[in-house]
């Protein structure tokens, strides 16, 4: 993902626990809790997309699609490697925090399985895109190691610019495609909210972290504010793709 696809956040002072490090904020039981479900989520979310990556490759077109797509995947196990470590490191077991969000992820994933190449582009660009925004308005709230992290796993391994050149080329060959493929953005964007929304309410510590609580300053109506954050972000994804909102 490009910087000018990133929804915007308040940059002021860290306070609270966004201004300690991981040993102050651990003593909590309650945060300890919300970064174990956090890391659980990301990771099952990463080792998710490896695979997908992965499954994608044998749609690609080309030899060099398909040599993109398993250096992506590469760079996707890499970030679940990280994630796995630090649980471990922090004393939790990475399977364990994992399995609360298997059932969740792999839901959105047979709900939204692309029919095509072109598809699988667009999921990736968006539905990824999308649950990285989200977590990157969480990070905003946690301690500066975690923080650092959370942040890391999220780079951009390449997909944004690869997705945009081949979906753009597309419609530029036939520009019925660009229908379609908005279609199919918007369900995916409906899917990913949906899913979002979910996993944070049957995990307490979670919630609790994004409404108050262990966060300070966070309330509903800035959870409010920041699914709008996000939709924005969505819009000019979209747009950058070639495709309606």
């Amino acid at each position: 993902m490009t910087s000018s696809d990133k929804p915007e956040t308040a940059s002021a002072e860290p306070t609270g626990v966004a201004a300690q490090d991981w040993a102050q904020a651990a003593a909590d039981p309650h945060y300890r809790a919300a970064v174990v479900d956090l890391l659980g989520a990301l990771a099952y979310g990463e080792l998710a997309a490896f695979e997908r990556l992965a499954e994608d490759a044998k749609l690609a077109p080309s030899l060099a699609d398909k040599a993109e797509l398993a250096k992506m995947a590469s760079a996707e196990f890499h970030h679940f490697e990280r994630l796995r470590d630090r649980l471990t490191e922090i004393g939790e077991d990475a399977t364990q925090a994992m399995e609360p969000f298997v059932a969740a992820l792999d839901g959105f994933h047979r709900q939204t399985a692309p029919s095509d190449w072109l598809e699988g582009l667009v999921k990736a660009y968006v539905g990824d895109s999308i649950a990285s925004d989200f977590y990157r308005e969480v990070a905003a709230r946690l301690d500066s190691d975690t923080r650092e992290l959370v942040l890391a796993v999220l780079d951009d391994t390449g997909h944004a610019e690869f997705a945009v050149e081949k979906v753009r080329a597309a419609i530029d060959a036939d520009p019925r495609v660009g229908g379609r493929l908005a279609l199919w953005a918007r369900r995916l964007m409906g899917e990913a909210l949906s899913q979002s929304q979910r996993v944070v309410a049957d995990r307490d510590a979670l919630s609790t972290m994004l409404v108050g609580g262990v966060a300070d300053g966070f309330d509903l109506a800035e959870v409010g504010r920041m699914f709008s954050r996000i939709t924005e972000a969505h819009t000019k994804r979209m747009a950058a793709l070639g495709l309606a909102a």
